[in-house]
């Protein structure tokens, strides 16, 4: 049998928040750009345009995950989700590739910054704007368990935290005279985004590779299961999936044999509320097998290894 999820609220509000902040701090670090001639700010302002196009690739992934399952997509659109990261990833290691040349350029040819100062303030307020959406994205991604928000979260924290670097070091530049430390620090700044875009990667590469439930989910599911142990049943071939915000659970359940079939199958409902309350959001199918019958044991290769 099998139980479908409750719908999810629409999370493309996020998307359009992540959208109208993208558009603000490239209008601001631009200005801050243009305004100091800084190539660290200007490394700053290259990364908010990876921000804006993985917002807007995030966005229309979302719009896709929401759809409902059709007969083509039975499990539904929820890995569209991880087409987004991928792409914020691999869009973050073209910025540190563009920051990079940028900054060996300078290196070889350094120039005088101007109006430090101000470009400073204006770009201190971009990366408070990028702050606080990032905290936004990151609740709204961890509450509705959104791979898509927590990666478009955690560039903006990046982006934050690449932005105090840039603008500790623009006023190192300021206050030292030390024109080689911009550049350096931008290169610095390529280095950690070239990290990020990695990590990325690599979590929607495992997505798609239908990774399982985190492990401390997967320990409370197997917690839950010994209760019902205790109680006569037993189980094997646990399995799970994470496909973006959603989740799949497929599990045999043991029963004694001369139960009812109207037995067996209430006490697999419960079963699979349990699960959802420990796992919200997933889809989870039980198998029904007699506990006495050898031929319920021959499937034990599907249980999952270590």
């Amino acid at each position: 049998m099998d139980t479908a999820s409750m719908q999810h609220p629409s999370l493309k509000r996020y998307a359009w928040l992540s959208i109208a902040a993208a558009i603000a701090t490239i209008l601001l670090k631009g200005v801050a750009w243009q305004m100091t001639g800084s190539v660290g700010l200007l490394s700053d302002a290259i990364e908010s345009f990876v921000n804006l196009a993985g917002a807007v690739m995030a966005l229309s992934m979302l719009t896709l995950a929401e759809h409902p399952a059709d007969n083509e997509h039975a499990h539904g659109h929820g890995k569209a989700e991880y087409f987004s990261s991928a792409f914020e990833g691999f869009l973050i290691l073209l910025a540190a590739l563009s920051i990079g040349y940028a900054a060996i350029d300078r290196l070889l040819a350094p120039q005088p910054l101007q109006t430090i100062g101000f470009g400073l303030a204006v770009s201190l307020l971009a990366s408070l704007i990028n702050l606080g959406t990032a905290r936004v994205l990151m609740a709204a991604g961890r509450q509705h368990n959104s791979i898509t928000l927590e990666a478009d979260a955690h560039h903006l924290m990046t982006d934050v935290w690449t932005s105090a670097g840039v603008i500790g070091g623009v006023g190192l530049v300021w206050l030292s005279g030390w024109l080689w430390l911009d550049p350096a620090i931008a290169l610095l700044v390529a280095a950690n985004i070239v990290w990020t875009g990695w990590h990325l990667m690599r979590r929607s590469a495992a997505g798609l590779m239908d990774a399982s439930v985190p492990a401390a989910t997967l320990q409370q599911i197997d917690t839950l299961l010994a209760g019902y142990r205790r109680q006569g049943l037993d189980f094997h071939a646990l399995r799970t999936r994470q496909a973006g915000s959603r989740a799949f659970v497929t599990l045999h359940v043991l029963v004694p044999g001369q139960w009812t079939v109207q037995l067996g199958h209430e006490w697999a409902e419960r079963i699979e509320n349990d699960i959802r309350h420990a796992l919200p959001h997933a889809h989870v199918t039980t198998h029904l097998e007699p506990l006495e019958d050898p031929l319920s044991m021959a499937d034990q290769a599907l249980d999952r290894t270590p």
